[in-house]
């Protein structure tokens, strides 16, 4: 006689509703043609600043603002990568950078949940400016209209949501005031060393930031351990070519290594620390 199987032991959790954003904007990545270049920017400069700023004020100034007001500035310096079609197959370039980026908050029941911010006109403001915004919005994020938006657009079944998605992918305006031009997201937070992600964006350009690594480097003619971000630039090949991708690419990086924008965000800083989630 064959042994009496037993069922092995599991633990069945509701799927948070807010999931299913992720599944549709796969969904939607997955009809795009995509193209990954994985990159390391050296951070050691601004992770300097970013740290003796601390020890001087007590105040962590977001890594992620600074970041946003980098990629803002070269996105404003090189628009066609941040393009979208319209329904009349025509281009649409917008002036403002838009940067999508997503946060770790507490939800009411308890359990972590990853909420969206648009950071609007990124190209326009400083890192102290977008620091201020992403700290109010991690401290009052129930508030905040992408939660609202988001409690009521999860409950629509999935036929309509896709619906709607694919409407305002024909639409650039509509598709930048729901979710912006430019997508920037953080996987680094969430472990120690380098490594790259690999992303199914909805957006024309998605920047996925992995991890930091310490490793030798060449500096000033010399060899010496240096601070290196692991970076995802994903691009739609259907809208943006290679040679201005390249041209964003050495602008977006040189930005980030020379630290632009702290000097003004350090020297406006508070006394007073302000730790924060996903930062």
């Amino acid at each position: 006689m064959m042994a009496k199987s037993t069922p092995a032991p599991f633990t069945a959790v509701p799927f948070p509703r807010e999931r299913w954003l992720m599944v549709d904007g796969g969904r939607i990545g997955r009809q795009k043609h995509l193209i990954h270049g994985l990159v390391e920017f050296d951070v050691t400069q601004p992770r300097a600043m970013l740290r003796e700023h601390k020890a001087q004020t007590g105040e962590t100034v977001s890594f992620t603002a600074f970041i946003a007001h980098c990629l803002g500035r070269a996105v404003g310096q090189h628009k066609a990568v941040h393009a979208y079609r319209n329904w009349r197959s025509q281009l649409i370039l917008f002036d403002d950078v838009d940067l999508q980026t997503f946060f770790s908050v507490k939800h009411k029941s308890g359990h972590d949940q990853i909420l969206p911010r648009i950071l609007r006109a990124g190209n326009r403001r400083s890192v102290r400016d977008l620091h201020d915004e992403i700290r109010a919005f991690q401290a009052g994020h129930r508030q905040s209209p992408e939660s609202k938006s988001m409690g009521w657009f999860v409950r629509l079944p999935g036929p309509i949501r896709r619906g709607i998605y694919r409407t305002i992918l024909r639409n650039p305006p509509a598709f930048k005031s729901i979710m912006g031009t430019v997508s920037l997201t953080a996987i680094g937070m969430f472990g120690d060393g380098g490594g790259w992600g690999l992303p199914v964006p909805a957006h024309s350009l998605q920047i996925t930031l992995g991890g930091i690594a310490e490793k030798p480097g060449v500096f000033g003619r010399r060899i010496e351990i240096r601070e290196y971000l692991s970076v995802t630039i994903s691009l739609d090949h259907d809208v943006v070519d290679g040679a201005p991708a390249a041209r964003f690419t050495r602008c977006f990086k040189a930005l980030v290594e020379q630290g632009a924008g702290l000097l003004d965000a350090c020297a406006t800083g508070a006394n007073v620390s302000q730790p924060a989630l996903g930062d």
